[in-house]
């Protein structure tokens, strides 16, 4: 039987992106974002009210950094996500999380996160919270790789559980891509 769940956006799994920007004075910003996704081949969407101070940095500076929170840094991913910069400006120190200054964007890379996305903004929509950016640049720490590729099983990532407010990690794998479903194309 199924049951009425009124409106709620239940699309698992929901990714924990890392977003980091520059404050007014230059020092570091991150946030802890649970509301993103792929917009296109180079694009990424967040969904971020305009309160945020990572959203005030993202408008002036026109640039962010996006990061996949994973299971080594859950604690500091939850943190940059609990704590607000407009209230605690040590925040970023706090978190102790370490940055260094992207060659292509006005934002910092978070060198504890092993990929990051270096983005341009493309535009933000403040009455739906829609932020989409450009990728320009993307890196990845080799101790994540496996023959040249991102193994996500090496990565851990960590995914935002909505209903239950907690955060899981990743399982098996169950299938492969693009071939479970030829069965179905000429079946016996």
């Amino acid at each position: 039987m199924r049951v009425d769940a009124d409106r709620k956006p239940l699309v698992y799994p929901q990714p924990v992106l890392i977003i980091g920007t520059y404050n007014d004075d230059g020092t570091v910003n991150a946030m802890n974002a649970a509301w993103g996704a792929v917009g296109d081949d180079h694009q990424i969407f967040l969904c971020l009210s305009a309160g945020h101070k990572t959203t005030k940095n993202i408008l002036k500076r026109k640039a962010f950094t996006v990061h996949i929170a994973d299971e080594k840094h859950l604690v500091q991913s939850d943190y940059v996500g609990i704590v607000s910069g407009n209230k605690e400006p040590q925040k970023f120190e706090k978190s102790g999380l370490h940055a260094e200054k992207s060659e292509h964007v006005d934002a910092p890379v978070l060198t504890d996160y092993a990929i990051c996305m270096e983005c341009e903004l493309e535009s933000y929509e403040e009455k739906h919270c829609h932020c989409f950016g450009n990728i320009v640049h993307t890196t990845v720490d080799d101790s994540v790789l496996t023959d040249g590729k991102v193994d996500y099983e090496k990565l851990k990532p960590i995914t935002f559980d909505i209903e239950r407010a907690r955060y899981v990690g990743l399982g098996q794998v169950v299938g492969k891509a693009f071939r479970a479903g030829r069965e179905l194309i000429n079946p016996a």
